[in-house]
C-alpha cells in the first residue's frame, strides 16, 4: 500500500469489526489517522498517581491507584441472600471505596488483592456520605516478572478522551496495534522548515505522545503536532489570499475635488489618528488592481461607518458603485440615515438642491413597497445611485449594479460567506471587500477564522465619548438592588436623557423559551419577555414614562417608526431584544438594564452596552442576574462590569467556550483538525506559520516541489472546507 493512503486505512481491518463500530459512535473515529491523531488527555505516573482526594461527583474518571485491602460481605436483600465485595484503595493522597455486588463479585475478588496496582474507571458516586465507584472496569498494571515490572515503573500511562463505552485503556490497547503504521505517516511539513524549527519528524512525535518515555517526549511531540495544525492550516489561508491577488479589479483612486473632498470639507471634526491610519490603509488597497480582502476591527463607537463612508465615496469618485449589506433590516435603515444625514445635499444625486458632485444613496431591504423597491433597483442598474444599503435583498437574483465597485459587510458574523459571496459575483470584475465587525476578535483567532483577510484595528475612540459604568444587579440576593435600578432609569429619564431595557425574549406566545439548562434554578423559568417586562414598568417602577417596545416580530414599519422617535426624543424607555444590538446610534440615551443578563454572551453584552454613552453624557449599563454568586455566569457577568476593552472581553469570552464555538460553523471542517492547537495560548505558533506559510506560497503557489504538503492539505479540505475557504 502506498504511504499516502495508509493511515486512511478503516479502522475495522485493525481492529475488527466490533471496537471501530464503537470508536466509530462514541469517538468519530473511522480511520488508522482518526486513531492516531487522537492524543492522550494526560498522562499518570506510576508513583505520581491520580489524587484520589480530588476526584469529582458524577464525572466519569480514570484512576492509577494500588490495593489496601478487599473483603465479601453477605446480605440479606428482598430478593434473599447476595455478596458484596468492597475493595478499598489508595494513592497515598486518598483513599476510595470500591463496591461489586451479586455475580459480579467473583472475578475482582481473585484479582484485586491487597498490594496489587491497577487502573480504575467507573462513575464517581457517594454512598453513606462516601465516595466510591460501582462496578468499575480495571486493568492490573504487572508484567510476568519482576524485570517487566521494574521496567514499568517510569512508565507515563496515556490516559485517553474516553466514554462509558469504550475505557482509557481499551482506546490505548487499539493505539498499540495501530502505532506501528504511523511511520507511514505522510510529513506535511517540508523539511528546511522542520530542521530549522527544530521539530521532531512527524512518525517520531505520533510516538512520543501515545507512548512517552518521559516528560521531554511530551513536550517535544505536542510541539511538533501544533505546528501541523497551524501550517496547514496557514497554507490554506496563505493559498487562498494568493489566488485573491491574481484576480482582476479595477483600481478605484480618489479624485481630487470629487466627492470625498467635497465630503471631508463638511465635517465638523477631525479624523482620530487611528481613522486616518486605518483609511490609508484601505485606499492603498483600493488603488490596485486586485480585489481588497479587509477586515477592519473595531471597538463599539470607534467610527468605523465614518471610515467605510469614505471609503464608498472614494469609489463612487472613481466611476463605480459601492453597497453595504446589513444583518437587520433596523440597522439598514439606520446606516441610510446617519449616512444620508452626515452627506447632507451631497446624497441628493439628480434631485433639486443636490450639490454638485452629489449622488444617489438608496435603502433596499425585503418589506418596501412595490414602486419604491422599482426605483431603487433602477437606481442601481443606471448608475444613478453610487451608494446602496441593503439586507439581504441587496443579493437577490433581480437586482443588478451598473459597475459594483466595493463592497462593505457589516457586522460580518451574522452573515455566510455564501452571501458575501453572492454580492460579491455581482461586480462584472470582483469588487473590492471590506468586513467590518464591532465584535473584537484576539490577534489569533482573526488569523486562524478571518485568515483570508487582511486586518485593520481600530481601537480609539473619538474625542467627546463617555466612559460607560457597568454594574451587576443580583436580583435574587438583594431586590433592592433592582429597586435602585429602576429609579436610576427614571433619574436619567428626569434629567432629560433616554434609556434601553434589554430582554433575551419577545413573549408574544411564537416565541417559545429556550431549552433549559441545568447551570442554575433561575433556568427553570423561561427567560424574561420585552412585552411582558414593557407592561410590567408602564404599570410599576416606571408608571408616568413614556414606555415603548422594539423586537423583529414588529412590521418593519412599526419598527422604523419606534426608531424614529425613539431618536427624536418622544420615548424615554426602549424595551426591545437584542435587535438594538449593533449600529442602533442615539447619542441622547445613557442607561441601559439588560434582564436576564447571564443568558447573553460576553461579546453580545459588550455590544449592547456599547448603545449608551454615545453622546457628551456618561453611560450606565446595569446588568440584572438571578444566578447565585457562585455560578459561572456571574463571573462571566463580573468580567463584563469590570472593563471596557472588548478585545481583554473576547479572550475571556474565548477561554470559557470551546475553540469550536470560536471558530463557528461555517468552519467546521476547521474546528475537527484543531486537536492539540489553542488559539488563545499558541499565538506564536499561529504567528510563525502564517509567516512560514506565506513565505512557502509566495514561492511555489501550487506547491509542485511540496506534494507532502499538498496531501495534507486534501485531507484537511474536504470538499465542504475548500469550498468554505474558496468563498472566504
Amino acid at each position: 500500500m502506498d504511504r499516502v493512503s495508509a493511515l486512511d486505512e478503516p479502522l475495522k481491518k485493525t481492529l475488527g469489526a466490533a471496537t471501530a463500530k464503537v470508536m466509530a459512535e462514541h469517538l468519530d473515529l473511522h480511520t488508522l489517522g482518526d486513531l492516531l491523531h487522537h492524543y492522550p488527555r494526560r498522562y499518570a505516573e506510576r508513583g505520581e498517581l491520580t489524587h484520589l482526594s480530588d476526584l469529582p461527583l458524577d464525572e466519569h474518571v480514570t484512576v492509577v491507584a494500588q490495593v489496601a485491602s478487599a473483603r465479601v460481605l453477605t446480605f440479606s436483600g428482598s430478593k434473599g441472600r447476595g455478596q458484596r465485595l468492597e475493595v478499598v484503595i489508595t494513592d497515598g493522597s486518598g483513599q476510595l471505596q470500591l463496591v461489586f455486588f451479586g455475580k459480579g463479585v467473583h472475578k475482582p475478588h481473585k484479582d484485586l488483592l491487597p498490594g496489587i496496582r491497577a487502573m480504575f474507571a467507573g462513575k464517581v458516586s457517594v454512598f453513606n456520605r462516601k465516595l466510591q465507584l460501582a462496578h468499575p472496569a480495571y486493568e492490573l498494571l504487572h508484567g510476568d516478572s519482576d524485570e517487566a515490572v521494574d521496567s514499568w515503573a517510569g512508565a507515563l500511562i496515556p490516559i485517553y478522551p474516553a466514554t462509558t463505552k469504550l475505557e482509557s485503556w481499551k482506546i490505548a490497547k487499539a493505539v498499540d496495534a495501530a502505532l506501528p503504521r504511523a511511520r507511514e505517516a505522510v510529513d506535511p511539513l517540508p523539511d528546511a522548515l522542520r530542521e530549522g524549527r527544530d521539530l521532531v519528524p512527524l512518525p517520531e512525535a505520533l510516538l512520543k505522545i501515545h507512548r512517552p518515555h518521559t516528560k521531554a517526549d511530551i513536550a517535544v511531540a505536542r510541539d511538533r503536532l501544533k505546528w501541523d495544525e497551524a501550517f496547514v492550516l496557514q497554507v490554506a489561508l496563505a493559498r487562498r489570499r494568493y489566488a485573491d491577488t491574481q484576480l482582476p479589479a479595477v483600481a478605484r483612486k480618489p479624485r481630487p475635488d470629487g466627492l470625498l473632498d467635497a465630503f471631508d470639507a463638511k465635517l465638523p471634526f477631525t479624523l482620530t489618528d487611528g481613522q486616518q491610519k486605518v483609511t490609508k490603509e484601505i485606499f492603498d488597497d483600493l488603488a490596485t488592481e486586485h480585489p481588497m480582502h479587509r477586515l477592519l476591527q473595531g471597538e463599539v463607537g470607534s467610527g468605523k461607518t465614518m471610515v467605510a463612508l469614505r471609503a464608498m465615496l472614494t469609489v463612487v469618485d472613481a466611476g463605480g458603485q459601492a453597497a453595504m449589506l446589513a444583518p437587520t433590516e433596523v440597522l439598514a435603515q439606520q446606516h441610510h440615515r446617519s449616512i444620508t444625514e452626515m452627506m447632507g445635499e451631497l446624497a441628493e444625486g439628480g434631485m433639486l438642491g443636490g450639490a454638485e458632485h452629489a449622488t444617489k444613496v438608496v435603502l433596499l431591504t425585503g418589506s418596501m413597497g412595490a414602486a419604491a423597491r422599482r426605483q431603487a433597483l433602477l437606481d442601481l442598474v443606471t448608475g444613478e445611485a453610487g451608494i446602496v444599503i441593503g439586507t439581504h435583498a441587496l443579493i437577490e437574483d433581480k437586482v443588478q449594479f451598473h459597475d459594483l465597485g466595493l463592497v462593505v459587510v457589516d457586522e460580518q458574523h451574522r452573515f455566510g460567506v455564501e452571501q458575501r459571496d453572492a454580492l460579491r459575483s455581482k461586480g462584472k470584475q470582483p469588487p473590492h471587500l471590506l468586513v467590518m465587525t464591532a465584535t473584537p476578535i484576539p490577534r489569533t483567532v482573526a488569523m486562524t477564522v478571518f485568515g483570508d483577510l487582511e486586518t485593520s484595528v481600530l481601537d480609539q475612540l473619538p474625542a467627546g465619548r463617555s466612559p460607560i459604568a457597568s454594574h451587576v444587579v443580583p436580583a435574587q440576593d438583594k431586590p433592592h438592588f433592582l429597586a435602585r435600578a429602576w429609579d436610576r432609569v427614571r433619574e436619567e429619564v428626569e434629567s432629560g436623557h433616554q434609556a434601553y431595557v434589554v430582554c433575551p425574549r419577545i413573549g408574544d406566545g411564537e416565541d417559545e423559551p429556550r431549552k433549559k439548562s441545568a447551570e442554575d434554578e433561575a433556568e427553570k423559568r423561561p427567560p424574561l419577555a420585552v412585552i411582558e417586562i414593557a407592561d410590567q414598568l408602564a404599570a410599576g417602577p416606571l408608571k408616568g414614562l413614556r414606555v415603548e417596545v422594539l423586537h423583529g416580530r414588529m412590521q418593519p414599519d412599526d419598527k422604523d417608526d419606534v426608531m424614529r422617535r425613539f431618536a427624536a426624543g418622544a420615548v424615554d424607555v426602549l424595551v426591545a431584544t437584542t435587535v438594538i444590538e449593533v449600529g442602533v446610534n442615539v447619542p441622547n440615551a445613557t442607561a441601559m438594564v439588560i434582564m436576564d443578563a447571564d443568558r447573553f454572551g460576553v461579546s453580545q453584552l459588550h455590544q449592547l452596552r456599547g448603545r449608551v454613552g454615545r453622546g457628551s453624557a456618561p453611560g450606565l449599563c446595569l446588568l440584572v442576574t438571578e444566578m447565585p454568586e457562585a455560578a459561572p455566569a456571574r463571573a462571566r457577568l463580573g468580567a463584563v462590569a469590570a472593563t471596557l476593552d472588548g478585545f481583554e472581553l473576547s479572550r475571556i469570552d474565548l477561554e470559557q467556550r470551546r475553540e469550536g464555538d470560536v471558530l463557528g460553523q461555517a468552519q467546521s471542517g476547521v474546528r475537527s483538525s484543531l486537536r492539540m492547537l489553542t488559539v488563545i495560548d499558541d499565538e506564536e505558533i499561529i504567528a510563525a506559520a502564517r509567516e512560514e506559510a506565506v513565505a512557502i506560497v509566495s514561492a511555489d503557489p501550487e506547491l509542485e516541489h511540496l506534494p507532502e504538503l499538498r496531501t495534507a492539505l486534501d485531507a484537511l479540505l474536504d470538499t465542504e472546507r475548500e469550498q468554505y475557504l474558496d468563498k472566504g
